[in-house]
């Protein structure tokens, strides 16, 4: 039975379309093409975030051994990005297909004017039957601009664009009850609720190409399924996995969604980078508002504002020990808030529409 999906983010890891001499595995990329193609035909909207750019840049320019790693990477980025894009454009229009080039920085996901004029962007090439290409712009990230690698970046995107589901290609065929190399482990064909004791199975290892390891694309999956998107793992070195994927024809790892979240929330939960105040909160306020009850913060249960914030800025809200217990956007400023500490019938911090739990 197929998997009745409407629109999908497609993401492919460095490790899927890179050979293991580093260069671009320009036939894996062409089986993906088809199969995108044949999946856009079937009337489902798709959107591809791939990696690969410093891959191809590889292939075109030898880089002196003296260069510095961050320079290096910019170098075979902005020269890649061409190849890479040209690569994709060519095999689509064999499908006569258009695709778009979309590059992005962290910063774009900040400031709310700019994630809306992004996700207005993706949804008029979408219109327009045009297949987005998403990738992070090397050029100008470095260090703490970037992403944790561009699976943080796709689940960005599906949370942005309201997408049905996120499909990972790793060169694994999922998340594993243990070691993959050891014998007798196996796929976790289905997870749902907390993911915290999945670390204890997956090997901390990054990938050979990749910037990210199992247990950042564990870790983002949780979040997105939190969100109400359907997450799955997959390994994109087998023939035909996004076909039999959507067919529900291939051993793999799927995160079940809970009730889907509002775009705005979606958009919180994904900001504690740009978060500015953090207020601090006892137990008794953390369990409501972690109950999965409709309840907004309200002062009676703060008991320290930690950092100043202002009238709709994204704040972290924390326990007595410094644990997340989620986001929000603060419906007044924190000079007001350290007034109302411990006052009952006191205005809401933050609305319940705007909070997102982290827990």
């Amino acid at each position: 039975m197929k998997l009745g999906y409407k629109k999908i983010v497609v993401k492919v890891g460095s490790n899927v379309i890179t050979q293991a001499n580093g260069l671009p595995d320009e036939k894996r990329i062409q089986h993906l093409v088809n199969q995108l193609a044949e999946i856009k035909k079937q009337g489902i909207e798709v959107i591809l975030v791939s990696s690969g750019a410093v891959a191809s840049g590889r292939s075109l320019i030898k880089v002196s051994e003296k260069q510095d790693a961050v320079t290096t990477r910019q170098l075979l980025a902005a020269i890649g990005q061409v190849k890479l894009i040209n690569t994709y454009s060519n095999f689509f229009n064999a499908h006569a297909i258009q695709c778009a080039q979309v590059l992005v920085t962290k910063e774009d996901f900040r400031d709310r004017a700019h994630y809306l004029n992004m996700k207005n962007c993706m949804e008029i090439l979408l219109q327009n039957e045009v297949i987005p290409v998403v990738n992070e712009n090397d050029v100008v990230s470095v260090t703490e601009l970037m992403f944790t690698d561009n699976d943080e970046l796709a689940g960005l995107i599906a949370s942005m664009l309201n997408a049905d589901a996120l499909i990972i290609l790793s060169n694994v065929n999922g998340i594993y009850n243990g070691d993959p190399k050891a014998s007798g482990s196996e796929v976790i064909q289905e997870i749902s609720g907390s993911v915290s004791n999945l670390a204890n199975f997956i090997s901390t290892g990054k990938s050979q190409f990749g910037r990210g390891g199992m247990i950042t694309k564990s870790t983002m999956a949780n979040k997105v399924a939190k969100l109400g998107i359907n997450v799955h793992i997959a390994n994109g070195t087998t023939d035909d996995v996004l076909l039999n994927l959507l067919n529900q024809q291939i051993v793999h790892t799927r995160f079940v969604p809970e009730k889907s979240k509002s775009g705005k929330k979606k958009w919180i939960a994904h900001s504690e980078n740009s978060a500015t105040g953090i207020v601090k909160l006892n137990e008794g306020a953390k369990a409501v508002l972690t109950s999965g009850k409709a309840t907004s913060l309200l002062p009676v249960g703060i008991v320290k504002i930690e950092s100043d914030f202002l009238k709709g800025d994204i704040i972290k809200i924390v326990d007595e020990e410094n644990n997340l217990i989620g986001l929000g956007i603060a419906e007044y400023g924190s000079d007001k808030a350290r007034e109302r500490i411990g006052q009952k019938k006191q205005k809401a911090l933050v609305h319940y529409d705007y909070f997102y739990s982290a827990i």
